[in-house]
């Protein structure tokens, strides 16, 4: 299968080293390749430059977001919550049909640690994107927990805590719950229901920076039992 991932960082690097571990062709999308390649400081999480990453990593693509949007049978959006939806804006095109995983959150930095939403209680950012891309099927995702157990949960109590989904449209919900299942080996999920329930999961993000700085690791996920 061919992957978009827009988004070159943490959560774009995950799953593209995924699916290529899985055999599949990823093309991960950034604004500009060159200078993408060129940059040589560590990001805020203290990982290292793309371009030292991707000397791991040759088989994955770097390619325009647009390039990313075009070839992905399905398509991810890891791109920062504060440039998702300006970007994703002119991908309309691209992503016309498209299933559109949205791992973002509306994480607000201006002000420095933890940071705010910039979006909750009565809208999203999953909604927002829904919204400039009517004809593009998005379902929030994967948002919940941190980069390394999106893509491996066993890490943590052998998989054994939950992953929540929302989205209109069922079908790519239930392609996006396969998936989960079949290539990360998620077994718990959760159907909230449509896309207005990302509001909940993106405000779980002010539980969880806390928690991160509380248990002094991100290697943590929510498990619901009932």
């Amino acid at each position: 299968m061919n992957i978009g991932i827009l988004g070159t960082g943490m959560v774009g690097r995950a799953h593209a080293a995924k699916f290529v571990e899985l055999g599949h062709t990823v093309m991960l999308g950034t604004r500009d390749g060159k200078k993408t390649m060129a940059t040589n400081e560590k990001d805020a999480m203290g990982n290292p430059p793309f371009a030292e990453w991707h000397k791991d990593h040759t088989k994955v693509k770097l390619v325009t977001f647009a390039e990313a949007a075009t070839s992905g049978d399905v398509v991810y959006n890891a791109l920062k919550g504060e440039i998702a939806l300006s970007t994703l804006s002119f991908l309309k095109k691209q992503l016309t049909g498209k299933i559109l995983i949205d791992v973002s959150n509306p994480l607000d930095f201006s002000k420095g640690m933890p940071p705010t939403l910039f979006v909750c209680n009565t809208d999203s950012l999953g909604e927002q994107i829904q919204s400039a891309l009517p004809k593009a099927r998005v379902v929030k995702a994967f948002n919940t927990m941190n980069a390394y157990l999106q893509v491996d949960p066993r890490q943590l109590e052998g998989g054994d805590h939950h992953l929540f989904v929302s989205g209109n449209d069922a079908d790519a919900k239930a392609q996006v719950i396969k998936i989960a299942k079949e290539w990360y080996g998620l077994e718990h999920i959760i159907d909230l229901g449509d896309i207005t329930t990302s509001r909940g999961t993106e405000m779980i993000l002010a539980v969880w920076i806390r928690l991160w700085s509380t248990l002094k690791t991100p290697m943590f996920a929510f498990k619901i039992v009932k």
